[in-house]
């Protein structure tokens, strides 16, 4: 569809004197203010083509020519490829969307109600009553051996009726509440009490257990699993500054390093969700298949990181591959410390 575009020549958005279509100050196009309904879809259609022409244009170096995109921003040659910030945002999106799929859905405890055992033979008898398929003397089995596998001191119940976690009894001295704990905590001497990371530690914990019961260590590990997109965002620029150190000879700017080490991320997260689109698809019986793709990843992305270095920081062969393997235990040492300082943050938001 044609664009109509404006006969005066100053731009309604700076007021700059026009030399084209577009504005040379602040970029607008020059188009007619009064515009069809037609003409609006057409430009957003327009705009959102412009970005998938990016896109798709970006794929082929980013995939398969490793470092030759970021060799291609250095110079300047841009307008084609999509900005490195955008690119990454939008696949690390749906990389992490990908590994969030989950099958399995959390059963929560019901409020942390405390039931005794007594209470739970009776809900199971009446459970029981309502089957008309069983004979007497099942039932009685039954009953006896969920007698015998409940404690006596009493069980928390999920929202199914099901005992989902063990309480402890009055007479035991193990804390199950924070509050208990602290309490105890305070009735010893000063320096037998419990130091600061085990403090931490026990309020988190205790916090998760009332929170989710028997689901306490799967639900922890879920928002430590959903947080680790902030833990990248960190990660990115610390990986930038182990390439500045270890590719110091370069004379590179920091902000060079950091576009090489979006672009390696972008290739990972892509190359990634391509192999888990294919392991989802096929089907369970096919797991050799599976093991595969899971090698071909592993072996391609060493070699793309081996080639990308070599092109973005010319190095010969063997200088290359030990700053590699140097470079690469020094990333990994970042990723453990950003693992625990995320484990932290999500020990921290539940205390």
């Amino acid at each position: 569809m044609k664009k109509h575009y404006r006969h005066e020549n100053d731009c309604l958005n700076c007021g700059t004197e026009l030399q084209g279509k577009f504005c040379h100050n602040c970029g607008q196009e020059n188009l007619q203010i009064k515009e069809s309904f037609g003409h609006m879809v057409n430009h957003a259609v327009s705009d959102y083509f412009h970005f998938d022409q990016q896109f798709f244009h970006t794929l082929k170096p980013l995939l398969l020519k490793p470092g030759k995109l970021t060799l291609e921003y250095m110079a300047g040659r841009r307008a084609q490829y999509l900005h490195p910030v955008k690119m990454y945002i939008f696949i690390s999106l749906v990389y992490f969307l990908l590994i969030f799929k989950t099958n399995h859905e959390v059963v929560r405890v019901n409020d942390g109600k405390h039931v005794s055992k007594k209470e739970v033979a009776e809900k199971v008898k009446k459970e029981l009553d309502k089957n008309g398929a069983l004979s007497a003397d099942q039932k009685k089995n039954i009953e006896k051996t969920v007698k015998n596998a409940l404690p006596a001191e009493g069980v928390k119940i999920s929202n199914d009726g099901s005992p989902v976690k063990i309480t402890d009894s009055g007479d035991d001295k193990t804390d199950s509440t924070f509050a208990q704990y602290t309490a105890s905590q305070n009735k010893l001497p000063v320096d037998e009490r419990d130091g600061f990371w085990e403090r931490f530690y026990n309020k988190s914990n205790y916090a998760y257990k009332e929170k989710y019961g028997a689901h306490a260590k799967e639900m922890f590990m879920e928002d430590v699993k959903h947080n680790a997109p902030k833990m990248m965002f960190v990660l990115l620029p610390l990986f930038a500054l182990i390439l500045k150190f270890t590719f110091w000879r370069n004379k590179k700017y920091y902000v060079e390093h950091m576009i090489y080490a979006i672009h390696l991320h972008c290739f990972f997260f892509l190359f990634s969700a391509i192999i888990l689109i294919i392991q989802m698809i096929l089907p369970e019986s096919w797991s050799v298949v599976s093991n595969w793709l899971t090698a071909i990843l592993c072996i391609y992305t060493l070699y793309y990181i081996y080639r990308s270095l070599r092109v973005v920081y010319n190095r010969r062969r063997w200088v290359t591959i030990r700053k590699m393997i140097s470079m690469s235990f020094m990333y990994w040492i970042m990723v453990c410390i950003c693992l625990v300082g995320l484990v932290t943050l999500v020990a921290a938001q539940a205390g």
